[in-house]
């Protein structure tokens, strides 16, 4: 048995998920009259910008999604190289706080330096920024864009690195009904399941996914000791989503989601739990003037304990019990596409996100029981306007746009008081701040001849930090963060130039290079080594190390990345490669880290992936290369470089029943993922089999 917090967490009211590209094909149903026009409901808001054609676009399509050897949304992204999370683990054994996502290497904290999308909705987490990845189960999904670089643009603030769009799949690609169930290493359990509905003027889907397992033991072999343990996880996702059409020119999209996720990380007293329900609706408009009008509600919680061990790792003590850390999102959308010409396209919007919440611990534990209670937290809000157009002249595609943004941080707070006498510690209240960003970007994309373009982009976003960056302080293992309510807003600024090449049917490879500059860069800076007792953390034990998050001078970043894809028949190539210069530009407190890799970030990243897909039958092979990389600031921790093999097989039994067969890092590669206290390193998932039936009518 396996032991989780038992402090249940509140959600609240249900939240997001989206909609999705679709077009509702509905079987035996009377023909339209002739003067009749037929009503099309696409599930999805207004089409792809035309000016995208300018940036550094990757599509990854359902039947990759479906073919990936974890069958998990963040494995699935490192298709694109370049595209990573903080730390290198997954969402079996990571903790939740770790798994933010950036590109090109501009490191990070947790907190996402991309914008993650579903159906137009954003999806980061309001306290934290960071992705709670078991909430999409893959067989929802139909189709992942990201866009590298680009700043902010029509979709939204936060696109720093990047914009990651995620569209949930159309009856057209799920079936009427589609059931899995695997069996994998370590008593582990990998189930999904949907089903559609599709009649004359909308359609209704419904998903649910499940998935347990025992876990490995995070810490590498050789440093093992008795307090170490599997890391067992249990995580489920449910969605329900209804389009219909109310005139023939307008449908109503309507999506409801939540999920559950609990994981430990392996040591006694080290048990997280997270939870989280979300809304949406959205109108969309499709005659002469194209329109979209979108509210949505996100409800989040979040609960961690933490440890301190032994220098032997024979004993581990609790240090803190962060129990809940509720928070909401609330947001709201309103574009329009007024009929300019064929070849001109315009969107003109505005958009609103509010966030709020707070963290809730016990911390300083004495014979084993907390004497102290922390509370800190705030909201902030962004409402920004933006327009975002382009021309198409022959062979010339122009693209700009620009947003203007006005941003507020409200209501921190930080209070601490004894539990046996409620004696106030601290009692901090911080200032309310406000500001505004002007952001925006400018692309070309050049057609000299059919199998060639060539595309030039500038660009400058930004992103508001996070509560958790403001007010919230961390530990992992040893180590204690404390957060800085003083943080300014990260900017980023940069440019880009590549090609796109299709020189032969089913062959289509693109090569970028580009720039970027991210001033204010929030980072963990080093400030001290325990034993010790710090401001903002408490007591840091022998070996651990005290950080605090302020903002660097910048992150610079420049390198190339190169695509390809390859198809024939039944077979199929795709390879992507990152290759990324970053350093750090530091002063001042942050003097010791001028010129060093930002942590967490490699210098080359490479995937590649063989496939053969006839009918049902599929077999693929995915190679992937991450190069060593850092795990501190002060680039003291080398993380070795590490490669890894996943493979997935399908052979159908009868025309509804299909045999599937996974397997995730085939050599069992130790792939380092972190260094949790004096030296002690941990590690991502080894290797694991899986093996399943498929049922789709």
């Amino acid at each position: 048995m396996h032991s989780y917090p038992a402090k249940p967490l509140s959600i609240l009211t249900p939240l997001l998920l989206g909609a999705t590209p679709v077009i509702a094909q509905t079987a035996p149903a009377p023909a339209p009259a002739a003067s009749e026009a037929p009503i099309i409901v696409t599930g999805r808001g207004l089409d792809d910008a035309p000016g995208d054609r300018a940036f550094d676009v990757v599509t990854i399509d359902r039947d990759r999604i479906l073919q990936s050897g974890s069958n998990r949304l963040e494995s699935m992204l490192a298709d694109v190289a370049g595209l990573q999370q903080f730390r290198r683990s997954d969402s079996r054994s990571a903790n939740p706080t770790s798994q933010g996502i950036t590109l090109r290497g501009l490191g990070g904290n947790a907190a996402s330096r991309t914008l993650l999308l579903l159906d137009g909705v954003p999806q980061t987490d309001p306290f934290g920024g960071w992705v709670a990845f078991p909430a999409y189960a893959t067989g929802r999904l139909g189709r992942v864009r990201v866009t590298r670089g680009g700043g902010s643009g029509y979709q939204g603030p936060g696109a720093l690195a990047g914009t990651i769009e995620l569209d949930s799949a159309t009856p057209d690609q799920l079936s009427p009904v589609d059931l899995y169930a695997a069996y994998g290493s370590r008593d582990s359990v990998d189930a999904q399941g949907a089903a559609s509905l599709v009649r004359p003027g909308g359609f209704a889907t419904i998903a649910g996914a499940y998935t347990r397992g025992d876990g490995f033991i995070p810490t590498i072999a050789a440093q093992r000791g008795p307090v170490d343990r599997p890391a067992p996880f249990e995580q489920a996702s449910g969605a329900i989503r209804g389009v219909a059409s109310i005139t023939p020119d307008t449908e109503v999209q309507m999506n409801v989601s939540a999920f559950t996720d609990r994981r430990e990380r392996g040591i006694a007293f080290t048990a997280n739990q997270s939870e989280g329900a979300d809304a949406s609706i959205r109108l969309v408009g499709r005659g002469r003037w194209g329109w979209s009008a979108l509210a949505y509600l996100q409800t989040r919680a979040f609960a961690s304990s933490f440890a301190a061990i032994n220098a032997a790792r024979t004993t581990a003590t609790q240090t803190l019990d962060q129990y809940n850390t509720p928070a909401t999102g609330l947001g709201a959308r309103l574009e329009v596409a007024p009929p300019i010409g064929e070849q001109v396209a315009l969107r003109l919007g505005a958009d609103i996100r509010d966030v709020s919440g707070k963290t809730q611990e016990l911390y300083t534990f004495v014979a084993g029981l907390p004497t102290r209670r922390r509370e800190a937290g705030g909201a902030s809000r962004t409402a920004g306007l933006f327009a975002d157009g382009s021309v198409e002249a022959g062979a010339l595609t122009l693209t700009a746009g620009g947003r203007v943004d006005g941003w507020q941080i409200r209501g921190g707070m930080l209070a601490e008081r004894t539990l046996a006498t409620s004696v106030v510690l601290t009692d901090a209240r911080f200032a309310d701040r406000s500001g505004t960003e002007w952001t925006g970007r400018a692309g070309l994309a050049f057609r000299p001849a059919d199998p060639v373009t060539l595309r030039v982009a500038g660009y400058r976003g930004w992103r508001l930090p996070t509560l958790n960056e403001l007010y919230r302080p961390f530990r992992v293992g040893a180590d204690a963060t404390a957060a800085n309510p003083d943080l300014n807003p990260e900017h980023l600024t940069g440019v880009e130039g590549g090609i796109d090449l299709t020189p032969l049917p089913g062959v289509r490879v693109s090569a970028t290079y580009f720039y970027n500059r991210l001033t204010d860069a929030i980072a963990n800076v080093t400030a001290g080594t325990g034993p010790g007792t710090f401001p903002g953390v408490g007591f840091v034990a022998a070996g651990g190390t005290y950080r605090v998050r302020r903002n660097l001078d910048a992150v610079r970043a420049h390198g190339f990345e190169l695509d390809g894809r390859w198809t024939r028949g039944p077979l199929l190539a795709r390879a992507s490669w990152s290759h990324t210069n970053a350093r750090v530009e530091g002063s001042g407190p942050a003097a010791a880290l001028d010129d060093l890799r930002p942590a967490q970030t490699p210098r080359d990243q490479v995937s590649g992936t063989l496939g053969y897909t006839q009918g049902r039958a599929a077999l693929t092979a995915t190679v992937r290369h991450v190069a060593r990389q850092f795990d501190d600031d002060q680039n003291s921790r080398t993380l070795a470089a590490a490669t890894t093999v996943d493979a997935f097989a399908s052979l159908p039994l009868t025309p509804t029943l299909a045999v599937e067969a996974r397997a995730e890092n085939i050599g069992d590669e130790t792939v380092e993922t972190g260094f949790s206290g004096a030296g002690i390193v941990e590690r991502a998932v080894p290797r694991t089999l899986w093996i399943g039936l498929r049922y789709r009518l």
